[in-house]
């Protein structure tokens, strides 16, 4: 299974594409394109191209229709990020290597300066890779994309620089830039990652690494969060008055999902988010976020004597 197939849950007739490996047994799966939930491999099935093309449920004989030649490819060689409707709610962020050589690339996701890796992959001359979905409801709160690659041909007589791209989604921009998307043919919003290639000296690639391999050690230290987060909205901000109720949750989950991959990455075995009862909207978005989340052993209400209803201990493996 792999992101974009179409899956079929075996407890019922919903179908889906799959969006996330979240891990080698949960894969998150978008439910008619809209809302996407976190399902076991072995609670779905692949659905063959042929199914959907050949068994169609509602048994319409479809008069034959002419075929359109393929729209123009607008773009130029080089390589891209495309975000393709899967349908009108739903994109498919797109790697499309439109060149002559093999690109290895790696691609995560950046929010709050916060970096979290997703995939990484050869990806062949004239070849496309999905890297994750997303939906355009929730398009103030999409990361940004990091994408880096390095180009490779055997025979090559020049050795490349390798590239960091990062694509940062702005309404202003994103509706301007659709074109076609080269090598799938098919309208995106489309994102140039590379320039020419420029060859490099290797012994400054060993200066470089060395440099930033002194920078990370000198300037990096984890910094592990409290035992108790406070996510109450006056804890977080002192001018909060004229915050809207989104832009409140917002900073509230924010604030939460740093402090749950800071409290991860130091090994923590527990930590308690206090969110308050209110009307648990807080609550239940912190645990939709929690069960989808690999390593996290269980969570639960913490200490009723202590928080009420109003807090969520997660315990880590």
């Amino acid at each position: 299974m792999n992101v974009g197939d179409r899956v079929r849950l075996m407890s019922g007739r919903e179908e889906g594409i799959i969006t996330r490996i979240l891990d080698n047994n949960i894969v998150e799966v978008a439910i008619d394109n809209d809302f996407t939930i976190p399902v076991a491999r072995r609670e779905i099935v692949v659905i063959a191209a042929e199914e959907s093309k050949y068994m169609r449920s509602d048994d319409v004989i479809e008069a034959p229709t002419r075929k359109q030649p393929p729209a123009p490819v607008l773009a130029e060689k080089g390589i891209y990020l495309a975000m393709v409707h899967q349908s009108e709610e739903l994109l498919a962020a797109t790697i499309v290597n439109n060149t002559d050589y093999d690109i290895l690339f790696t691609t995560g996701e950046e929010r709050n300066n916060q970096y979290r890796g997703q995939q990484n992959d050869k990806l062949a001359p004239k070849a496309t890779r999905v890297i994750s979905h997303y939906h355009l409801k929730d398009f103030e709160k999409w990361p940004s994309l990091v994408v880096q690659f390095l180009q490779h041909r055997n025979g090559a007589p020049a050795l490349f620089e390798p590239v960091t791209k990062r694509v940062q989604f702005r309404a202003n921009s994103f509706y301007k830039s659709k074109k076609t998307a080269p090598v799938l043919n098919k309208e995106a919003y489309l994102f140039q990652l590379d320039t020419k290639p420029t060859t490099i000296d290797p012994d400054k690639i060993k200066e470089q690494l060395a440099e930033t391999a002194d920078q990370k050690e000198t300037n990096y230290k984890l910094q592990a969060p409290e035992h108790e987060v406070d996510l109450h909205i006056e804890k977080l901000t002192e001018d909060h008055s004229s915050m809207s109720n989104n832009a409140m949750l917002k900073l509230q989950l924010e604030t939460f999902q740093s402090a749950l991959d800071r409290a991860m990455a130091a090994n923590m075995h527990e930590i308690v988010f206090i969110h308050g009862a209110g009307n648990g909207i807080l609550r239940k978005e912190i645990q939709k976020i929690l069960s989808r989340t690999p390593g996290i052993k269980f969570f639960e209400d913490a200490k009723k004597e202590k928080f009420g209803y109003g807090a969520t201990l997660v315990r880590m493996k």
